[in-house]
């Protein structure tokens, strides 16, 4: 029995902000009282990546833990890997409530959260409380508020601010709600800001005597045109790894849902294969020059392998942890362990 499915009808009776920020709440909880060593955790399945010395290939995306308030309780879960935020150089409260909405008919989120999040020298500090040992991923913005041609210099702030406490640096530059900031997907705006995050990394690396690898999150609603120059300018500027996808703007497989047509970015089930196909083509593009790691709609063990059997190298989760909780973590492991070894 899932003891999370005595917990979620009650969850399910909160408001989805409310029931996230009480879930978070609790799992620091029971990480404080020791109680964290009673659930089971995935059998070993190490895996190195850019670098970088995963247990297992099962992570947790960005987005759930945005200032990085529990990222112990969060890793006591089983994951391979954690990435928190996405973090904006300074504090902002993100878009008007209500802001999130559950679609459990289709086993799917929307959110227009806006990068709400309390600046990255708070995330720093939290980073630095939680003295966390494992794999670290620290998801990176900009400020709504900052103009689309200035947003290079919130990167950089907060590349520079959060090096030091990273396993890896992601550049998020896909999300729906955060306005214009997708056409920084577009070439020639993102060969300009892929030359200047390259720079800074290496200057960073040269003076702190460490090298920490940078990530693209990209979205799923990209053709492939936009997938094949992506993909070239990754391979230009040595871009460590690439993260497919962000929430998608379809509304495919939620129509006639009760906040179906809800503003915002979909993600879950009805993601799934909008992601995965994504994922596979980006690894022809790709070639093997750098990892992907792919997240979108995973549910289940089956849909954790078949990201890896398109192209991925790691996979994150979140939506499908909302409707499953922990067992999925574990889950997720074993059939990748087992999948790709049988």
């Amino acid at each position: 029995m899932n003891p999370y499915n005595l917990l979620r009808p009650a969850l399910f009776t909160l408001d989805p902000e409310t029931a996230h920020d009480a879930t978070l709440t609790s799992l620091n909880t029971a990480h404080c009282l020791g109680l964290s060593r009673l659930i089971p955790k995935p059998q070993d399945d190490p895996r190195n990546v850019m670098g970088l010395n995963f247990p297992n290939p099962v992570g947790l995306a960005a987005g759930l833990d945005k200032n990085g308030d529990c990222i112990n309780g969060l890793a006591a879960l089983g994951f391979g890997f954690i990435e928190i935020g996405t973090i904006t150089p300074r504090p902002q409260p993100g878009n008007p409530r209500p802001r999130l909405f559950r679609l459990p008919e289709a086993k799917a989120i929307i959110n227009r959260m806006g990068f709400n999040n309390h600046g990255v020298d708070a995330l720093v500090a939290n980073v630095e409380r939680a003295n966390f040992k494992g794999v670290l991923g620290i998801n990176i913005g900009k400020n709504a508020d900052t103009p689309i041609e200035k947003a290079a210099d919130d990167y950089l702030i907060c590349l520079r601010k959060v090096y030091a406490h990273a396993s890896y640096v992601t550049v998020n530059i896909s999300s729906p709600n955060t306005k214009n900031l997708r056409q920084l997907q577009g070439g020639d705006e993102l060969d300009a800001l892929l030359t200047q995050l390259k720079s800074e990394q290496e200057k960073l690396a040269q003076q702190q005597g460490r090298y920490v690898p940078l990530t693209l999150k990209i979205a799923p609603d990209l053709d492939g045109e936009q997938i094949k120059q992506i993909a070239s300018l990754l391979i230009k500027h040595r871009i460590d790894g690439v993260i497919a996808t962000n929430t998608t703007l379809s509304r495919e497989g939620v129509e006639g849902l009760v906040h179906g047509n809800e503003t915002g970015g979909l993600s879950g089930a009805p993601v799934k294969d909008r992601s995965t196909a994504v994922i596979h083509a980006l690894s022809a593009e790709l070639g093997g020059a750098l990892p992907i790691i792919g997240v979108g709609g995973i549910s289940s063990g089956a849909d954790a392998l078949e990201k890896m059997q398109a192209g991925a190298s790691l996979v994150q989760i979140y939506s499908g942890l909302i409707y499953r909780g922990q067992s999925l973590v574990t889950e997720a492991a074993e059939a990748i362990r087992k999948g790709i070894k049988e």
